[in-house]
């Protein structure tokens, strides 16, 4: 997508969930004038590129060594497919390294992982603990349907607390204003796993609409040394 196309894409979602008088709903991005606009989202379609590329080719090994491994050890795809909500509500097909045995993945994913789920394979455990299992998101980052950074990338019809996300916070679609990333602001702040508890969905959603609404380059950079850091000292997923 062009940068006037991102623009106007922008512009056009933000009206939908724009609502009057409220002020949470007036983000600074959306105030900023077009050319500021059109520069941050640039200079981030530029690093998108650049990084994604630049993994893909230095991690080449490791990923093809992972591609095998999973192979291996259990009948399958090495990849997992599954459609999520991209910018502007468009769904987009996303991918992961497959970390579940075949005939007990959830496609939809509504039924999300937990702790210790019967579900995944030995190697799967490995891979979502370092988030390995992530990384072919590259692809879509390259791509152009996703970024590095951004709102979490969430399965259509995904619950929280055991009911949609769209029940249970109100501007949840304005999340989608900008391109979901690999990682984001939640993430580097550690809010990730099962959303069981309403509170902890209303925090992640409350992170992605912040990033929305306070967008720049800048945060961009801020988030990805931030969500390093965090990986190094002992971030965990499953």
């Amino acid at each position: 997508m062009h940068k006037e196309e991102t623009l106007v894409a922008f512009d056009h979602v933000a009206s939908l969930w724009s609502y009057p008088g409220d002020v949470s709903a007036q983000g600074r991005f959306e105030n900023r004038s077009p050319a500021s606009k059109a520069l941050h989202l640039s200079l981030k379609r530029c690093l998108d590129i650049a990084a994604s590329l630049a993994a893909l080719i230095v991690l080449a090994p490791l990923l093809l060594l992972v591609a095998l491994i999973i192979r291996l050890e259990s009948k399958g795809p090495v990849l997992f497919k599954q459609a999520r909500w991209g910018q502007g509500c468009k769904p987009i097909r996303v991918y992961k390294f497959r970390s579940m045995y075949t005939d007990r993945c959830d496609p939809s994913g509504v039924n999300q992982t937990v702790k210790d789920d019967p579900r995944i394979t030995r190697m799967g455990r490995i891979i979502r603990r370092t988030n390995i299992d992530e990384l072919p998101q590259l692809l879509n980052v390259l791509r152009g349907e996703m970024s590095l950074v951004g709102p979490r990338c969430h399965a259509i019809g995904m619950l929280a607390a055991g009911v949609p996300y769209e029940d249970l916070v109100r501007q949840y679609h304005r999340r989608h204003l900008l391109k979901p990333g690999i990682t984001g602001l939640a993430q580097m702040r550690g809010l990730r796993g099962p959303t069981d508890r309403p509170s902890k969905a209303r925090a992640r959603i409350a992170c992605d609409l912040y990033y929305v609404e306070n967008f720049s380059i800048w945060l961009d950079l801020k988030i990805i040394i931030g969500t390093i850091r965090s990986e190094l000292t002992g971030g965990q997923g499953f």
